[in-house]
């Protein structure tokens, strides 16, 4: 069980392409599932539906091969010689048939190889009386063997033998949904006896306790995601979803729950708590993660390398942790070239007043700022003409009002009519939401110009530097963050770089220019203002369509 949608896709991709657990053994439960997203294949749903539809497709295909097989023996449920049926008619069918005629041709294979003595390691030719030759002759593709295959060794044999055996093994599981006729009915029975890794969020499993309880649903493991971001009693609900003396006294049982692993950073955003006083004074807001890290009184491992960023930017943050390192993947391949058209890897961009204001607040605490939102745009329109891809930048900033404006802007520079028409983002989100994301390069935006805001809490700023791999770009009023004392670790980084964007001409995406300790590139162009930088976009852009 896990607590966002960002982590289920992770895990979900990492899962299926290492090949740990079988696709079809992963099940999604939980409203808001029709949004999760996986990278690893189009064809992956891991929502209640989709694993029905795998499944009564995966049937059909297995079905498929085994009226291919009883061809190939001459009873294909055609003609006289078939007075069975097809036995690609069912999942019961297909298991008749292997009784009667697929184990009888194994059996008799085995036989035969004892009477010849054949030894595994022989590397015998026993292809002159392998009973499935004219099955695997017709499989183009699939069935592990080649057509006009004039050799086959005993190992090889038994390697084609055990594919098809699998064929119905896999359908002797699948047989039960054949007498499932709705798709609730087919839900539960792959929730209680097939699946192997059921992924929900806390709320979810809160509204269906009752219900998985009543199906008998048990499990052994809890992992939750993002632990440090959720209330105690968040992270306690997803461990009471099975039947224990609490809920039936009678009949003795104790939950099945042996192992309980909590994912998270407690260097980073605490629950949302918005009633201040159970925040502060009660302390409602510590995680059960927190809580436990604190105390000291479980078993905790903190990692101490870090493979999301490059080096440089990954010291923005890495001061909250012991001992942060690096892993080898972040100091080779794309983490040595530079930024295309990017003088530096990261930057804090100071953001004048824009046609006479800074932040403004339309209606209460709904803050915003014109000349950030305005330059986020035109930096991003910048990248995109340089040849970066859109979905590797995401645009974040520190408050909705923000966030409402950006995309108010955005679909003004890139929407029908414009030579960038149609582009967009692979994320406009705020800080707090994007927490457990990542992206090759952020644009973030810190909005206020008269207060530092709720950014001087230092685990959203940890989040908010920590979301790049390749490219962090700041756009905020430098006088007033990098003089806070709560930040100043961080903004002290900055602060050794200009502070107005540094740009390099001439180049396109990707570039062959390696980051040499990002001190500057020789006939680097300084970018005076946001005016400035929206002139460079619109040349680009006029060449463009040109």
């Amino acid at each position: 069980m896990t607590h966002s949608n960002a982590a289920l896709n992770d895990i979900f991709d990492k899962v299926v392409a290492r090949g740990d657990v079988n696709e079809r053994y992963v099940l999604r439960l939980g409203s808001g599932e029709k949004h999760l997203q996986t990278t690893s294949s189009s064809s992956h749903d891991f929502t209640k539906g989709g694993r029905v539809a795998h499944i009564l497709s995966r049937r059909r295909d297995l079905l498929e091969k085994v009226q291919c097989l009883s061809e190939s023996f001459g009873v294909s449920g055609k003609g006289e010689r078939s007075p069975d049926g097809s036995p690609s008619y069912t999942c019961e069918t297909a298991g008749y048939f292997h009784s009667r005629y697929v184990k009888g041709k194994v059996d008799g294979f085995d036989s035969d190889v004892k009477q010849r003595k054949v030894e595994e390691d022989g590397g015998a030719n026993v292809i002159d009386i392998f009973p499935f030759t004219k099955y695997f002759s017709t499989l183009s593709e699939g069935g592990g063997g080649s057509t006009g295959a004039t050799t086959l060794s005993l190992e090889e044999a038994h390697a084609k033998i055990s594919t098809i055996e699998s064929i119905f093994t896999e359908l002797a599981e699948y047989r039960p949904i054949e007498l499932l006729r709705t798709q609730r009915q087919r839900t539960d029975y792959l929730l209680t006896k097939q699946v192997k890794i059921v992924a929900m969020t806390c709320t979810h499993a809160s509204i269906a306790r009752s219900q998985l309880v009543s199906l008998g649903f048990h499990y052994d493991n809890v992992v939750v995601e993002e632990a440090g971001q959720m209330l105690d009693v968040e992270t306690f609900i997803p461990l009471l979803l099975q039947r224990g003396t609490s809920d039936d006294s009678s009949d003795g049982h104790n939950s099945r729950l042996k192992r309980i692993v909590l994912i998270g950073d407690h260097n980073q955003l605490p629950p949302v708590v918005k009633n201040r006083s159970f925040a502060t004074y009660s302390h409602y807001d510590q995680s059960l993660f927190a809580r436990l890290v604190r105390l000291g009184t479980v078993p905790s491992i903190e990692l101490n390398k870090q493979g999301r960023a490059r080096p440089d930017i990954a010291r923005l943050y890495s001061w909250r942790y012991d001992d942060l390192g690096d892993l080898e993947r972040v100091t080779k391949g794309n983490f040595l070239r530079a930024n295309a058209g990017l003088a530096h890897t990261f930057q804090l961009i100071n953001v004048d007043e824009f046609e006479g204001r800074g932040e403004s607040t339309p209606t209460a605490y709904f803050y915003q700022n014109v000349g950030e939102a305005e330059y986020a745009i035109a930096l991003f329109q910048y990248l995109v003409l340089m040849g970066y891809p859109p979905d590797k930048i995401s645009i974040l900033t520190t408050y909705n009002g923000q966030k409402s404006l950006i995309v108010d802007i955005l679909s003004q520079r890139c929407g029908e009519g414009t030579p960038l028409a149609g582009i967009e983002p692979g994320a406009i989100s705020t800080v707090d939401q994007y927490q457990g994301q990542q992206n090759d390069y952020i644009i973030l935006s810190l909005v206020r110009t008269r207060a530092v805001g709720h950014l001087r809490d230092v685990r959203r700023l940890v989040v908010a530097v920590s979301r790049a791999r390749l490219g962090l770009y700041v756009l905020c009023r430098s006088s007033v963050f990098c003089n806070c004392h709560e930040l100043r670790r961080t903004m002290d980084q900055f602060a050794a770089r200009p502070t107005k964007l540094q740009l390099v001409k001439g180049e396109h995406y990707p570039t062959e220019r390696l980051v040499e300790g990002g001190d500057g590139v020789p006939e680097s162009h300084e970018v005076a203002d946001v005016t400035e930088l929206g002139a460079i976009v619109h040349s680009m852009q006029q060449d463009l369509v040109s």
